[in-house]
């Protein structure tokens, strides 16, 4: 009778053990699905970009500084591997795309233009599936840690080598709080 009870609890322990293995390994199967949804997204940004670069690049002949900016900012972001150095890449990329479209405002032959106003909208359309492609990886990045760190799941977690994913973060500039100025007086 003893022995039925001890193969029972051990039976018990043994189904509580995959139960957790298998939750821990479906989360990271999910951040890293979420992932590749960002890097199909991103790969997307970096095809429209050389297309905006070759549309605009006659009609902005005294700003080749701001369209060399851009092409060097995309290849970093094409050649950046793990998601904190393809963060920090994206995010140059991202500020360098909006000083193009703040500079080509100046230039009204490019606003009226039909393909480049089709591929700034393609890319400000792919700038939020990026956005939300990013908030649904680091919620998956969240609750898989959080899986990783509660009791009992950590020690399952350590004595299998789970690793915390990273965070896919915002650079420095972008949460800083602007400064707004309402006032009506020049």
């Amino acid at each position: 009778m003893t022995g039925l009870i001890i193969l029972a609890v051990l039976g018990l322990l043994a189904v509580w053990l995959i139960l957790i293995y298998n939750g821990l390994i479906s989360l990271r199967n999910d951040v890293q699905g979420s992932w590749k949804q960002i890097d199909v997204q991103l790969k997307r940004r970096h095809d429209l970009i050389p297309n905006l670069v070759a549309t605009v690049k006659g009609a902005m002949e005294f700003e080749q500084d701001t369209l060399e900016k851009v092409i060097s900012a995309r290849a970093k972001a094409v050649s950046a591997g793990n998601p904190a150095s393809k963060a920090e890449a994206e995010n140059m990329l991202t500020q360098a795309l909006g000083k193009l479209f703040a500079v080509m405002e100046n230039y009204p032959a490019l606003k009226s233009n039909q393909n480049v106003m089709q591929l700034q909208e393609e890319l400000t359309s792919t700038e939020n599936r990026i956005a939300f492609a990013r908030q649904l990886y680091n919620d998956l990045v969240a609750n898989y840690r959080t899986r990783q760190q509660i009791f009992p799941n950590n020690i399952v977690s350590s004595m299998m080598n789970f690793r915390p994913e990273e965070y896919f973060g915002a650079e420095e500039a972008a949460r800083a709080v602007p400064a707004v100025n309402l006032s009506l007086r020049k």
